[in-house]
């Protein structure tokens, strides 16, 4: 899951930025309302976390355009304690939820859980195919129960197609959601986990739809 922090402390946002990766996500960073709109109106986030007092384009203004713009990723913004018309103004702009300054970044983590989750259709932390269980709030596996150790990319790779389930995704949609800018987007890096995780799990549930990319369902396929 890739997701895009827009905030001009630069403390702040280096915090965030490592308790995001630190949880599994590819973390793009901007400093002010320009350049964060500019990269979510561009790149394919699955969620921004957006603070409202930006330099050169306010959160508001950087929010709203977005949604006229037909944006429709996932946007929690971060406002003061004391500016509940933040909040409303937020809300209002097309914010899916907010945490209110000072924060714990626990409670950011949780949030952006959630709203992952419910952009993807999922109202439970834990998600399910067939046997396998990916736990959003713990980053842990099993199969039929038992502990499967994954590498932080085969993590990102299942949890991307566990969260589209039955839905083809295709290889493009993949690298634009699992890696960041600078990534080599013509490697067969994709192609590589693909069959590293096929192997782990051992199980047929990832299927390769030609030319068109792969699908994970509790039905399986050819692969």
């Amino acid at each position: 899951m890739r997701i895009l922090i827009v905030e001009d402390d630069e403390t702040l946002n280096r915090q965030l930025s490592e308790a995001l990766s630190g949880a599994g996500y590819v973390v793009d960073r901007a400093f002010d309302g320009e350049e964060g709109h500019f990269l979510g109106d561009t790149e394919p986030y699955d969620l921004v976390v957006l603070d409202i007092g930006l330099p050169q384009m306010d959160g508001i203004s950087v929010l709203e355009r977005w949604r006229r713009e037909n944006r429709s990723m996932p946007v929690l913004i971060l406002t003061a304690r004391d500016r509940w018309s933040d909040k409303v103004a937020g809300i209002d702009a097309g914010a899916d939820d907010y945490v209110t300054k000072p924060f714990h970044v626990e409670e950011v983590l949780a949030r952006v859980r959630a709203l992952i989750r419910r952009a993807a259709g999922h109202a439970s932390s834990e998600i399910l195919c067939g046997p396998v269980r990916l736990d959003t709030r713990t980053s842990r596996v099993t199969v039929s129960g038992m502990p499967l150790k994954l590498t932080s990319h085969e993590y990102r790779l299942l949890d991307y197609l566990m969260h589209h389930q039955d839905a083809v995704v295709s290889r493009t949609e993949l690298i634009e959601h699992l890696y960041d800018q600078d990534f080599d987007r013509d490697s067969n890096t994709i192609e590589v986990f693909v069959g590293r995780l096929r192997k782990k799990l051992g199980l047929d549930l990832i299927e390769t739809i030609r030319g068109q990319g792969y699908r994970m369902s509790h039905t399986g396929g050819e692969g």
